[in-house]
């Protein structure tokens, strides 16, 4: 291994030898702590590069993207003074990592940061590093090291506990302050500071966590919306004040009834409204004027009437913004928080949720309901229920934001139809999904909006909703590959009905997601067994043969004729402790991730000793997820709790499969380490944005067009009036081998995700097979890399059919630079880049034809 020179502008330090120590973790596996060098570059990017999303997203509180090789390699050079840095080596590579900077305006304190490889993350390593790095600061004239630490990793939480030296800690949160102490004699108080909230929980708590609450429009009729939403405020144990009002009553469901909101004892945080359409304007400006920092407007009769209704609830949300508050629908059915600190059910929804761990954003008020019945007869515990309606201000991207920071909440479900602003809405999830299941419901046809249209009336833009060129559309909406292949890229977990929604959560409420797709199956009865097998398959799952040691238990449990295999087939003469006994060997074996129990109840058996036997096992082996179907069990579900273990029962077993297909394949999402969003050379972003200075919406010229991308490294061959307007003359491409294949590259605005890149082969490829590759931006290395890759097509491309194939790499690279120029410039509503001449390996690639179309400003992305 070469040592790089050390960077010119830093001066060589001389290497603190006496740094250099052996070490012993917790586990007793020994190790040996130093400073790092210069040579260690490359061992730093390989040690980087091997963290799983969920490593990188404790590490860096923020979005999961992995930084550049070069300012990796930057790390391993330090002047072991203001910055130092110790690594814990496991034979020739970094285990664990500990960097401190010193605080430029206050030198005793400096800024700690903790990274432990995945495999290596409950042996201690970071408890080990912390003495290391504290008695290297106090040597060195620090008195405080501070941290900030994800409120969830609570490993790192407990080395700084647990670590002997004084600590302080700021308030619960998202993000904990510590301050550590790390010289025992210093007389200085260490103090704590928390990072602050954002601004967007901090205006969402008075909806969340309100301390008191105002019903407008409360009536005095049972089962009438005023009336239920007082009453349920009440049942549901709310601790602040509830204030109805009605001039015309008394009391409102036993609780004291006020005649306006001027009227009332304290200004409320939160009011409901529940009045007439052409009433809710007065009484907004009035609850402004009161000083309510939120509210939820549940009446009807706005957006969903026509333009005249949309414009009425746009202004409601510029009006509540510009006083300071914040506003959920309207025609919405209210918010629920079941966390300790809310305990608050301001809906009218007759069926309240049981606390638990799930979260839900609800764009449909109907649909709601019916959720909210569900969840109560599956027995599924919610932490809080929104219902966002029409989302005109509070969006589910705000939510995501709140639930994120919420110790109660471990996961998350999505039923929506277009977000506040989606451009956002695939960063956020990119950040929570590593650390928090999010699951979204997405049928993946009706009311979503074309990927990408049309630049001009003349020209095709990207592939429609189905794949097919613009000039091709399919009004039957987008291809459920082209959705999947979205969710899945940023971490969302996505299904297809509200049955399957709810299978996953059940599986991720209750039970880790499995560490691989490897499935046993134990069944008293062949044809269940046989249709779980195919419903394994056809989810991403497989059920392979199990281990001799497996197999050797399960006869010694059933007996010599016992046919050992899986699925794993006890016969219907099989007991609750054959059940037992069979599930403690496949849990046992390392070849098998998970477990599918199959119980059809025979006459002579019970089930509630089989249930208890799968909880014994399930309680046994608690890093594999057991799921169970109990076909024709009545009251099943409740026999599957204990306490807080739960193992999810499905009716039938193709949706235990399908859930245990989801969990699996996000938790290989999860595990996968992240690409780098590079910065590219030769990118003029301010040229670029002075091109578009004083444009015009609608499509720009093909000239000005090749000037923009030009300021991002693109050439468009020839863009003369001899040219057609742009294009490339065909004469002077396609000589040489590999050089006959044409692609596009377009990018649309799409209502759930935001921008999103579609790339493929012009022709036939597209046109009737479909074969079209999506992708959210930005897009990282791997992102580019796997797109361009994915196609069926990709034997062209690299090779293997046809030739030699074409320049991979500078075909990634213009996928990298189109999503950065669109990252940029968020006046681009539509872009296509067609045809691209894919040339052989290193000549590049040519594009002959681009067509822009700049949004017009007041279609843009809300704000949240």
């Amino acid at each position: 291994m070469t040592t790089p020179p050390f960077p010119e502008n830093l001066e060589q330090p001389a290497y603190p030898q006496d740094l250099e120590q052996p070490g012993l973790v917790r586990t007793g596996r020994s190790t040996f702590v130093r400073p790092i060098r210069p040579e260690d570059a490359d061992r730093l990017v390989a040690f980087v590069g091997g963290l799983s999303r969920a490593t990188l997203a404790y590490r860096s509180l923020g979005p999961v993207i992995r930084a550049r090789d070069d300012v990796i390699r930057r790390g391993a050079y330090v002047d072991y003074l203001n910055e130092l840095a110790l690594v814990a080596l496991a034979g020739d590579e970094i285990a664990g990592l500990v960097r401190y900077v010193r605080d430029t305006e206050d030198p005793d304190h400096a800024e700690v940061t903790f990274t432990i490889r995945d495999d290596d993350q409950s042996e201690g390593f970071g408890r080990l590093l912390l003495e290391h790095i504290a008695a290297a600061a106090r040597a060195r004239g620090i008195r405080v090291l501070k941290a900030d630490v994800l409120a969830d990793n609570t490993r790192m939480i407990s080395v700084f506990l647990g670590s002997g030296y004084r600590v302080e800690s700021g308030p619960p949160g998202q993000i904990v302050h510590f301050d550590i102490a790390v010289d025992p004699q210093a007389q200085a108080v260490a103090r704590a500071e928390r990072r602050e909230h954002t601004a967007v929980r901090r205006s969402l708590r008075p909806l969340l966590e309100p301390r008191s609450v105002a019903v407008i429009g409360a009536n005095r009729r049972p089962l009438t919306i005023g009336h239920e939403l007082v009453a349920n405020l009440l049942r549901g144990g709310f601790r602040g004040s509830v204030f109805p009002v009605n001039p015309r009553a008394e009391q409102v469901a036993g609780a004291r009834a006020y005649p306006s909101v001027r009227e009332l004892p304290e200004p409320p945080d939160l009011a409901l409204i529940a009045v007439r359409a052409e009433a809710v304007p007065e009484v907004v400006r009035e609850c402004a004027a009161a000083g309510v920092k939120a509210v939820v407007v549940v009446s009807t009769g706005f957006g969903e009437t026509g333009a005249a209704g949309r414009t009425t609830e746009l202004e409601l949300s510029r009006f509540a913004r510009a006083s300071g508050m914040r506003l959920v629908g309207p025609n919405c059915m209210g918010v629920v928080n079941t966390t300790p600190a809310a305990r608050l059910a301001a809906t009218f929804s007759p069926a309240l949720p049981t606390p638990g761990r799930v979260a839900m954003s609800s764009q449909s008020g109907p649909l709601g309901l019916a959720v909210l019945d569900l969840a109560r007869r599956l027995r599924l515990g919610f932490s809080g229920f929104v219902s966002v309606g029409h989302a005109v201000d509070v969006s589910t991207n705000d939510l995501l934001q709140w639930w994120e920071e919420d110790p109660e909440t471990s996961v998350i479900l999505l039923h929506v139809e277009t977000f506040g602003n989606p451009r956002r809405f695939a960063r956020i999830a990119r950040r929570v999904a590593p650390r928090k299941p999010i699951i979204a419901v997405h049928p993946g046809h009706a009311g979503h909006a074309q990927t990408t249209g049309q630049v001009d009336s003349g020209v095709r833009g990207g592939p429609d909703r189905r794949g097919n060129p613009a000039g091709h559309a399919d009004p039957s909406g987008p291809s459920d590959s082209a959705v999947s292949s979205l969710f899945a890229q940023s971490g969302v977990i996505r299904t297809r009905s509200l049955q399957e929604l709810f299978d996953a959560a059940l599986l991720l409420a209750h039970q880790p997601p499995p560490p691989g797709n490897r499935v046993a199956v134990i069944t008293n009865a062949g044809g269940p067994a046989a249709l779980t097998v195919g419903a394994c398959a056809a989810s991403g799952l497989s059920v392979p043969p199990l281990g001799e040691r497996t197999r050797e238990k399960l006869r010694a449990a059933l007996g010599p004729g016992a046919e050992a295999a899986n699925p794993a087939d006890l016969t219907p003469m099989a007991t609750a402790a054959h059940y037992r006994q069979a599930l403690d060997a496949v849990l046992a074996d390392d070849g098998i991730d998970a477990a599918i129990v199959l119980f059809m109840p025979p006459l002579a058996d019970k089930p509630d000793e089989v249930a208890a036997a799968i909880l014994d096992a399930a309680e046994a082996a608690p890093a594999k997820p057991v799921v169970a179907s109990f076909l024709g069990g009545a009251g099943v579900a409740d026999l599957l709790h204990r306490g807080e273990l739960v193992v999810p029962t499905y009716a039938f077993p193709e949706s235990a499969a399908a859930s245990l297909g989801h969990a699996a394949a996000y938790q290989a999402w999860r595990s996968t380490p992240a690409g780098v969003v590079p910065d590219l050379p030769g990118v003029d972003t301010d040229r670029a944005r002075s091109l578009l200075a004083g444009c015009a919406p609608g499509p720009v010229s093909p000239r000005l067009a090749a000037e923009l991308l030009d300021s991002y490294g693109i050439a468009v061959r020839d863009t003369g009036p001899g040219s057609g307007s742009g294009s490339l003359p065909s004469s002077g491409l396609g000589s040489g081998p590999g050089s006959g294949l044409d692609a596009f590259l377009s990018v649309g605005a799409d209502p759930v995700f935001g921008p999103v890149v579609a790339f493929g082969l012009t022709g036939d490829y597209a046109d009737l097979m479909a074969d079209v590759a999506h992708r959210v931006t930005p897009l990282s290395d791997r992102d580019a890399r796997e797109m361009v890759r994915s196609l069926r097509a990709a034997p062209l491309l690299d090779g293997r059919v046809g030739g030699p194939g074409v320049d991979l790499a500078a075909l990634e690279e213009t996928v990298l630079r189109i999503s950065a120029m669109v990252e940029d410039l968020p006046e681009i509503e539509a872009m296509e880049l067609r045809p691209i001449r894919l040339l052989p390996p290193g000549d590049g690639v040519a594009v002959t034809r681009a067509t822009i179309r700049l949004a017009d400003e007041t279609r843009k992305g809300g704000l949240s």
